[in-house]
């Protein structure tokens, strides 16, 4: 009988899904870095919209009588009054909205740039520790920044970050030109709603498409910029290559945490829920507290998510094309055949007459 043990030591598939999501569980730091440039921006951005709110309501004069008709009780006196309140105002208004915004952009341009660095480097650094038995060469496995400067990283996420919020803002004209579009169909002598209405919708949400898709592609592109640090352009055409290449595996990310994160907004807005319907029994203080506390555990666990799929797109990005091959198993030869064939059997001897008869 001849017996071989053989041992089959099949490498696993790699899943940048689940490899995501490990990454953001044993790397918090990740999750901590996008939370803490995104926050600032977002509180930045919150406190400064209330100051100047305030500072633009001290500016505006109210009369007697316009503080009159706010005290009246009617909706309709109220409303004459706030517009008459705020005509002659509103240029004001608009040229600080613009000059906030432009500032705003700048800060999040900076601070984007400075926190997706940083992500984007210590992501690449694990998965390279997590795939270094698989790179073909050992130099791969050394500090990203040797090859490429922090100078040339931060310009091309600078350049990077500035077409998306030129993205945003093309977008906004784009909407803004639907609009125009879909109220020339109509007139105040020929109404037609419902024209203007199946031209609007389709525009605008070519539009949103055609954004969405651009920024997402710019905020790809930033894994190349960092690891390999290419130019805007280059960078984003590696990320669509990376896309055409590997479009099941990047599909799959997007699609798993755009559900988590679907997921956590209806959770949200169904926790929120519960303090709004309080709203009357409970002091409003409270309530806007825990519509606030609610809100920003959402916000959280957004981050969280935006952070599992960007270690996802990094996982693809890092993962080898080809795996190594694990070793051959050792093989046990077979035993000699006079080693296990008994000479002494007497069934087996050619000697004539040696069989015992009955």
């Amino acid at each position: 009988m001849l017996v071989v043990l053989i041992t089959d030591h099949c490498l696993m598939p790699i899943s940048p899904t689940a490899e995501g999501f490990r990454a953001a569980f044993r790397r918090p730091l990740f999750t901590f870095a996008e939370i803490t440039w995104r926050w600032v921006i977002g509180t930045t951005a919150t406190v400064l919209l209330i100051f100047g709110f305030f500072e633009f309501l001290d500016t505006l004069p109210v009369t007697n009588g316009e503080l009159f008709f706010l005290r009246s009780g009617y909706p309709l006196l109220a409303w004459q009054a706030i517009v008459h309140i705020l005509r002659g105002g509103m240029d004001r208004a608009v040229l600080s909205l613009l000059v906030a915004a432009l500032l705003l952009s700048v800060l999040w341009i900076v601070a984007a740039s400075l926190g997706r660095i940083a992500t984007v480097e210590g992501m690449i650094e694990y998965f390279r520790m997590r795939f270094r038995d698989a790179l073909t060469s050992e130099a791969d496995e050394g500090d990203i920044a040797s090859n490429v400067s922090t100078g040339d990283r931060f310009g091309t996420m600078l350049s990077l970050n500035f077409l998306r919020v030129s993205v945003v803002l093309a977008g906004l004209i784009g909407f803004f030109g639907a609009a125009l579009l879909a109220a020339s169909s109509s007139s105040p002598a020929h109404p037609r709603p419902f024209l203007a209405f199946l031209i609007f919708v389709p525009l605008a949400g070519l539009v949103c498409l055609i954004g969405y898709e651009l920024n997402w592609l710019l905020s790809l592109a930033a894994v190349f910029a960092v690891r390999d640090g290419e130019h805007a352009v280059d960078a984003f055409c590696s990320a669509v290559a990376l896309c055409r290449e590997r479009a099941a595996a990047v599909a799959a990310v997007s699609t798993w945490t755009g559900l988590g994160h679907l997921g956590a907004f209806f959770g949200a807005s169904t926790v929120v829920s519960l303090p709004l319907g309080l709203a009357r029994v409970l002091p409003w203080r409270l309530v806007a507290l825990g519509v606030a506390l609610v809100t920003l555990a959402y916000f959280a666990v957004s981050d969280w998510f935006y952070t599992a799929r960007l270690a996802g797109y990094v996982c693809i990005a890092e993962m080898p094309d080809v795996l190594p091959e694990p070793p051959p198993p050792p093989i046990t030869p077979p035993a000699p055949t006079e080693a296990i064939i008994d000479r002494d059997e007497l069934i087996l001897s050619d000697v004539p007459g040696t069989v015992v008869e009955a």
